[in-house]
């Protein structure tokens, strides 16, 4: 009932795993990825414990195929699993079960499985890697991604689709278990999930853009130069075009070019945002009393 891909990039060491299936909500069963650790997919018949299961076995010092082996020898229904695992070293493991509904299979390359089962034809999951690794996405998201689109352009889910998710997790293991977590997007019930997965992947490069802004210094430092607002402005206007409607990171440009006595260009930023939505002018004051703007400064934004 669905097609997934796992991996582990190289240049990186991240580890993601991306999914789509007609089936409601898969993200919330079939991804599963742990920073420094590993990342899982379970499928067909899903037994959503190989997920936390074969992470908790990576974690304490086995390889893929000793967490995937270790966890099948104890499941009576092994023969209708399809499961796959990438560790930290970019070690896999993939089990397809007898019992899986066809047409269902994998294959793998270095660092990347690809699995799938009740497919419209026998080249999706061969596809998926071929694609994966022709890629030039900048990300080990951006691969994933082009993996499940070259699925559905091999006929993807004899079914159809409903739903997708992603999930992208760092080289370095944190303290805890959603230390690292890098991307993690789902599209629940959609015509069309992997395109809307895709934009929202886009939407988070932008949002994590104008984020790096908001906690890199540039508005909480008191003595904070012209050349870094300069460089802040320029990441916050490319997060502005991939965040469409959405204005937050205009507004932040305004409180920043407040801030650098810039107050023509500020009020121009703040009207834009609020043209967009009355709640940023509110804003201006929630700032101020967070110590994030002066008065003064806050009196010239609004002019």
């Amino acid at each position: 009932m669905t097609y997934s891909i796992v991996a582990r990039d190289p240049m990186t060491g991240h580890l993601g795993v991306a999914v789509q299936s007609h089936y409601l909500a898969c993200g919330s069963v079939v991804p599963w990825a742990r920073a420094g650790v590993g990342a899982v997919a379970t499928q067909s018949v899903a037994e959503v414990a190989y997920g936390p299961r074969g992470l908790e076995e990576m974690a304490g010092g086995a390889v893929a195929s000793e967490a995937l082996g270790r966890l099948l020898v104890g499941d009576p229904q092994a023969a209708v699993r399809q499961v796959a695992m990438v560790d930290a070293t970019g070690g896999l493991a993939v089990h397809t079960g007898p019992g899986c509904i066809g047409l269902a299979g994998h294959t793998t390359s270095a660092g990347v499985s690809a699995q799938a089962n009740m497919m419209a034809r026998p080249t999706v999951w061969e596809a998926m890697v071929a694609a994966y690794e022709a890629s030039a996405a900048p990300d080990l998201a951006g691969r994933l991604l082009d993996a499940l689109d070259a699925a559905e352009a091999e006929g993807g889910d004899v079914r159809g689709r409903q739903a997708a998710a992603i999930v992208v997790v760092g080289a370095e293991r944190g303290e805890h278990p959603w230390d690292g977590r890098l991307v993690d997007l789902r599209v629940d019930d959609d015509p069309a999930p992997v395109a809307e997965l895709r934009r929202l992947v886009d939407v988070q490069r932008a949002t994590r853009r104008m984020t790096d802004v908001l906690f890199g210094g540039a508005l909480f430092d008191p003595d904070v130069d012209d050349a870094t607002i300069d460089v802040a402005l320029a990441s916050l206007a490319v997060a502005q075009e991939g965040l469409g409607d959405n204005r937050e990171p205009t507004f932040w440009a305004a409180i920043l070019l407040a801030r650098a006595g810039r107050a023509p260009e500020a009020r121009e930023r703040l009207a834009a945002a609020s043209a967009a939505h009355a709640g940023w002018a509110e804003l201006v004051d929630r700032v101020v009393a967070a110590g994030m703007l002066a008065p003064d400064e806050a009196q010239a934004l609004r002019g």
